[in-house]
């Protein structure tokens, strides 16, 4: 089998995942918008974009170590395992011993005023031990990766996901009718059951977070409490600059959400918070696809490294994800008026939520320069020059931090959109320049900028001169597929005659 046919294998298996998975996800976010006022829906975008930094942090990088490091002592594999989980291990407790100490700080901090801190406290327990135990679950979950048995890893997916979505179900739309309309249990219900309280979805994650952790038991059983400190020593020095890229990419992701609450006035902040993480569930479609792509990606790039053509298979890789990601991009805005009713269906919020669509095409082209920049990072992580990584991706940070304290109270989240677009896109800029200097990949850089270009002037002329139009939408994009299969012709009638991939593994 081809390495190229591999990869793609894995790849779709992970990518049937992910979107799955994100799509059942993706069908609260109409429930939510329906159910919650877009304040109380802030409180939700809110937490979990602060868990989400938190997240980072707790992993410690040793995802792309573990990878790295089985490739680098493959005699080893046991002392990588054993090594990486007991560190993410030891950080996650030392986390959940502080939070659970300094709950009641902590929620202070979160709520607006003294009356939400009460619930803010229920709010940080359920978080410290869902951002615990999903701590605890990253080197098995990249165990299973790098044993190559993704329908394992997807079965898992599932479980979490269907937890997640079935409690939501029951505690947002079936205790509400139950007690409405008196079936059986309605009294016990109502003398518990509180209305409108987003408590309930941080209570699902729990137990869906609990469940996968028990799913996962036999890869915990075959870890061997040993440390090798040795070993550890190189691999901490592998890691931690991607720790803090990691984290300054999740500032990158999340910050906007965090900012909005404290910069703008308290009377619109939750609101003006709500409306924007309910459009930029639109734009997840293409961070499933970013997400989809570094599943497969990331251990076949390590364990692949060894081969003699292999940069020519990171070139191959990128130039057709690049086209995969630009014509989603398209689609996206193209059908945007057909997407919006994901964000809400209540005609009570349409208006409300609606406002936030022009955000949308900036959020999705910040997607496309973040999938290009996930692609190009391989060249600092295979040859153990993380620190790039490092400098890369707090001049990211620093980018999105500055430019959100000067946009957002004149733009509110409008100024968030812009500056996540503009932070990724100079990320990516960075990283393929400093990439063909210190690890030049002959990656076919024309026709790569041809369809960035001309995708982002589609979508944007799609957008905002033909005012979101379904039909001339949809015909543009027809139309750049029609030139990208004039462009690609050659190549994949090549690529179909052979039956597989020119690199041969």
């Amino acid at each position: 089998m081809s390495a190229l046919k591999k990869f793609v294998g894995q790849t779709a298996i992970y990518g049937v995942t992910t979107v799955l998975s994100r799509l059942l996800n993706f069908i609260l976010t109409p429930i939510y918008t329906r159910v919650y006022p877009a304040g109380v829906y802030g409180i939700f975008t809110n937490m979990y974009a602060n868990a989400s930094i938190i997240n980072a942090v707790l992993a410690f990088g040793m995802e792309s170590t573990f990878f790295r490091y089985l490739n680098k002592h493959e005699d080893r594999k046991q002392e990588v395992y054993n090594n990486t989980f007991l560190c993410v291990a030891f950080i996650g407790i030392l986390f959940l011993i502080t939070g659970l100490t300094f709950n009641t700080q902590i929620a202070q901090y979160f709520a607006a005023d003294a009356a939400q801190i009460a619930d803010y406290k229920w709010y940080v327990k359920f978080f410290v031990w869902i951002l615990f135990i999903d701590a605890i679950c990253v080197i098995p979950f990249a165990k299973i990766r790098a044993d190559e048995r993704p329908i394992r890893y997807s079965v898992a997916k599932f479980l979490n996901i269907g937890l997640f979505v079935g409690l939501n179900l029951i505690f947002i739309l079936l205790i509400p009718a139950i007690i409405k309309h008196q079936w059986v249990g309605a009294d016990w219900l109502a003398s518990w059951y509180r209305k409108q309280w987003v408590g309930y979805v941080f209570i699902s994650n729990l137990v869906a977070s609990a469940a996968t952790l028990l799913y996962l038991l036999p890869e915990f059983l075959k870890l061997q409490l040993r440390f090798d400190k040795a070993l550890f020593s190189n691999m901490f020095g592998y890691s931690w600059p991607i720790l803090v890229a990691n984290l300054s990419f999740i500032i990158n992701e999340n910050l906007d959400k965090i900012v909005l609450k404290k910069l703008l006035p308290p009377e619109i902040a939750d609101g003006e918070v709500g409306i924007y993480g309910a459009v930029c569930k639109i734009a997840i479609f293409l961070s499933i696809f970013n997400t989809a792509f570094r599943l497969g990606a990331e251990p076949f790039f390590f364990s692949f490294a060894k081969n003699k053509n292999a940069k020519q298979t990171y070139a191959v890789i990128l130039h057709y994800f690049v086209i995969a990601l630009v014509v989603i991009f398209i689609g996206l805005v193209a059908n945007i008026e057909i997407l919006k009713y994901f964000i809400s269906r209540d005609k009570a919020h349409i208006a409300e939520y609606w406002a936030g669509l022009p955000a949308v095409p900036y959020l999705l082209l910040g997607y496309v320069c973040l999938g290009i920049y996930m692609n190009l990072s391989i060249w600092y992580r295979l040859s153990d020059q993380t620190r790039f990584g490092l400098y890369i991706s707090v001049f990211g940070a620093v980018i999105t931090i500055v430019l959100n304290l000067v946009l957002i109270p004149k733009y509110s989240y409008m100024g968030s959109a812009w500056v996540s677009m503009i932070a990724y896109f100079v990320m990516m800029v960075i990283s393929y320049v400093l990439g063909q200097k210190y690890y030049p990949i002959p990656y076919n850089l024309k026709r790569i900028a041809l369809y960035f270009i001309s995708s982002t002037v589609i979508a944007f002329v799609s957008f905002f001169v033909f005012n979101r139009n379904i039909f001339i939408g949809n015909g543009l994009l027809i139309l750049f597929l029609g030139a990208v299969y004039f462009l690609e012709k050659n190549e994949l009638k090549r690529f179909f005659k052979k039956g597989e991939a020119k690199v041969e593994s």
